[in-house]
């Protein structure tokens, strides 16, 4: 059945479905059988916010293990992509979505804007008790080249800075790669630095922004390189840093869509270099984040 896109209760949480499980976890509390930790863990793992029939949002997903939820724009339809962010905006404040083509961007824009004005500034929760809608003054920040975006309301509190990436590309085409990760270690407390178009063919462009990235204290570089992927393995023979490639899907012909460079860093010879799918800068970016913010615990 199609939904409207503001229908409360299509993609409203269900009214008690987890009570007897809390009821049953604070009962155990109280009675000695499980310790605070427990129940604290034990009820983030309950944290799931149903979106009609075609979403269940891990909302907390950044409380249990540090990384937010990203959402994936392809494959899915207008109506439930928007319905998806609108939760998370509701439920979090900030929404990610990677790989989202420009007239979406804009689709999306316009509905949430114009949902808020539809709402007049009031929304109904589960338990009957209305209060200001969170999605007055929405910030909107959209990278056209990498395909994301990351929407927050004016309410968001970001987190608390931890910890420092360094982001590489072997070449220009690789940036879009690169600025997906950054989405994702932006939006986990960490500061980025950035050094760009530095590949093998030029090599000595490296040594710059290297340098500089090791003199302010990153914490791991994620390097990005398509054609034969070899600047990841330069920069892990150079440094006492985790690294983390990234095949991009740059070059021409035969291994030219990441898997020549995605062979390649498999077969590093360079220690303390690992290795994400073709174009998972989401991956990179979550893998660097959490390493940077753990060195700083």
């Amino acid at each position: 059945m199609s939904r409207a896109f503001g229908d409360e209760e299509s993609d409203r949480p269900r009214g008690g479905g987890r009570r007897p499980e809390i009821r049953a976890l604070l009962e155990g509390l109280l009675a000695g059988d499980l310790g605070v930790d427990d129940v604290v863990q034990r009820l983030r793992l309950l944290q799931v916010a149903q979106v009609g029939e075609c979403a269940r949002l891990d909302v907390n997903r950044d409380l249990r293990k540090g990384v937010p939820e990203v959402i994936y724009a392809p494959r899915k339809s207008d109506e439930d992509l928007i319905a998806i962010v609108r939760r998370f905006l509701l439920e979090k404040g900030v929404a990610l979505v990677t790989r989202l083509e420009p007239a979406r961007a804009e689709l999306l824009r316009r509905h949430l804007e114009e949902g808020d004005q539809s709402a007049g500034g009031e929304r109904e929760e589960a338990g009957g008790e209305r209060e200001e809608a969170r999605f007055a003054g929405l910030v909107f920040a959209y990278d056209a080249a990498a395909r994301v975006l990351a929407v927050h309301t004016a309410s968001y509190t970001p987190p608390v800075e931890q910890g420092c990436v360094g982001l590489l590309t072997a070449g220009t085409a690789d940036i879009p790669v690169a600025e997906e990760a950054a989405l994702v270690i932006t939006h986990m407390g960490c500061r980025v630095i950035r050094g760009y178009d530095i590949g093998v063919a030029g090599l000595h462009r490296l040594f710059e922004p290297l340098s500089r990235m090791i003199e302010e204290g990153v914490d791991v570089l994620v390097v990005v390189a398509g054609m034969e992927g070899a600047l990841p393995s330069v920069v892990a023979g150079l440094v006492d840093l985790p690294v983390i490639g990234v095949p991009a899907s740059t070059g021409y012909g035969l291994g030219g869509d990441g898997t020549a460079a995605l062979l390649s860093m498999l077969q590093s010879c360079s220690p303390g270099l690992v290795t994400v799918n073709i174009d998972n800068g989401v991956g990179a970016g979550a893998a660097a984040a959490l390493i940077a913010r753990g060195r700083h615990r």
